[in-house]
């Protein structure tokens, strides 16, 4: 380990939202957490779910994740850990690198083997969360941007069909204003494959589009 620079304790704050995304991905039985490799104070400087393990900001780096680092793979093997009150953990460790190729980090992610299954499956099961009022998810894996553009205009186009809160005659211009707020049209070609996906002239489209930039 050696003394971090500004520029790998700014590499580090940005992976700090990494460790957020990737707990509430998991959930409450994983813990995530950063270890600054700075040779002054070699410690975690962001952790989430610490209740895992008891640990905090600020606690030293582990013995273990120390050798990790010394087994040269920035990405370690899954490996069985035991967690200070008896908790099988299933443990990942992750070196962060500077653009010299410097190990400035490690990305540790420990998930807790006993926890209650019923409890684990409650914090996955994404039918358990917030109930959105919407028919349809913004989020389309499409393998090609044409498909993921005739996948989020047939979604959007079936939710606004089925609103009778809107007339026949303005729900084409929805369906648009909806497209738009996607970013559906800042995407190469999007116009003509609206214009047919909608059966509708590509000129009404951007007649459309032209009213939403003055309104």
């Amino acid at each position: 380990m050696r003394q971090l620079t500004i520029g790998d304790h700014a590499i580090l704050k940005a992976c700090e939202n990494i460790i957020d995304g990737i707990a509430a991905m998991y959930g409450e039985h994983t813990e995530v957490l950063l270890h600054s490799l700075d040779a002054n104070n070699p410690s975690i400087t962001k952790i989430a779910n610490g209740h895992i393990t008891g640990r905090t900001v600020g606690a030293p780096i582990t013995n273990l994740a120390l050798m990790k680092l010394n087994e040269g793979q920035d990405v370690s093997d899954s490996y069985m850990t035991r967690s200070p009150d008896g908790k099988t953990l299933r443990s990942i460790t992750i070196v962060i690198r500077n653009e010299e190729q410097d190990a400035i980090g490690l990305l540790c992610i420990n998930s807790d083997l006993d926890a209650p299954f019923q409890s684990v499956m409650r914090t996955l099961l994404p039918g358990l969360a917030p109930k959105v009022d919407s028919g349809f998810t913004p989020e389309t894996f499409a393998r090609s941007n044409d498909e993921m553009m005739l996948s989020s205009i047939e979604s959007v186009r079936t939710q606004v069909m089925a609103d009778d809160t809107l007339s026949p005659s303005k729900k084409n211009r929805e369906i648009v204003i909806r497209l738009n707020d996607l970013g559906i049209f800042d995407l190469k070609d999007s116009a003509q494959i609206a214009a047919k996906g909608l059966d509708i002239s590509i000129h009404t489209i951007y007649r459309y589009l032209r009213e939403l930039k003055t309104a």
